[in-house]
């Protein structure tokens, strides 16, 4: 008889199965959370159990990008700085492309030199913003496009601080000078880049979250 109840087992008691169903629920919720990138709720603590996955890569991705870009613009100042400023511009491409370097107290492509506080104050409340906005981040294209106008923000802003004639007053250094174009610099490069990925992703209804709308 021993022998027989070992082999066959004891059966589970009314609430050892309600327990056991309760546990293996909650587990196939959890995988069907995950698996839908849907935030869950833990019915205990009322605690968010789960979160829409990927949006510490696209964080990531804006501000490797912010980074690179940043980066880029300064290296390439304090290269031209160095080496170029206070000499004849240099031919890059006959007639149609030279490095000339200038200071520029206004905006992107010399404009505004009147208010250079102001535009240094847009810079730094553009990057505020972006990154308030990175904790809503889900898409990969906005994660670009924000990265860009970070690191072009950043980049200028930099010269406003630390250049003269003073702390925010900075005149930002331009030097790439296409023929019959205002003279900029990398910095400004990628915001106008950064801005019309924005206008193309706002054209086909793409939201920084990952949602798409049509209107």
């Amino acid at each position: 008889m021993a022998e027989a109840e070992r082999i066959i087992g004891t059966p589970d008691t009314p609430d050892d199965d309600h327990q056991q169903t309760a546990a293996a629920g909650a587990a196939v919720g959890a995988r069907a959370a995950g698996a839908s990138g849907e935030a869950g709720t833990d019915d205990a603590t009322g605690r968010q159990t789960a979160r829409k996955p990927g949006r510490g890569r696209r964080i990531a991705v804006l501000f490797s990008v912010a980074a690179f870009a940043y980066a880029l613009d300064l290296i390439s100042k304090m290269l031209v700085v160095a080496r170029l400023e206070g000499r004849a511009p240099i031919r890059v491409v006959g007639d149609l492309l030279e490095l000339h370097v200038i200071r520029n107290p206004g905006a992107a492509f010399s404009f505004g030199a009147a208010f250079t506080v102001i535009f240094s104050l847009i810079a730094a409340i553009v990057i505020v913003v972006i990154i308030r906005l990175a904790r809503k981040l889900y898409s990969f294209p906005w994660a670009i496009a924000l990265g860009l106008l970070l690191g072009g923000a950043l980049g200028n802003l930099t010269d406003r601080i630390f250049r003269a004639p003073g702390v925010f007053e900075g005149a930002v250094v331009d030097f790439i000078a296409p023929k019959g174009f205002a003279v900029f610099n990398l910095a400004d490069s990628a915001i106008v880049c950064g801005g019309i990925l924005i206008v193309v992703l706002s054209f086909y209804g793409l939201d920084p979250d990952g949602t798409v709308h049509k209107d």
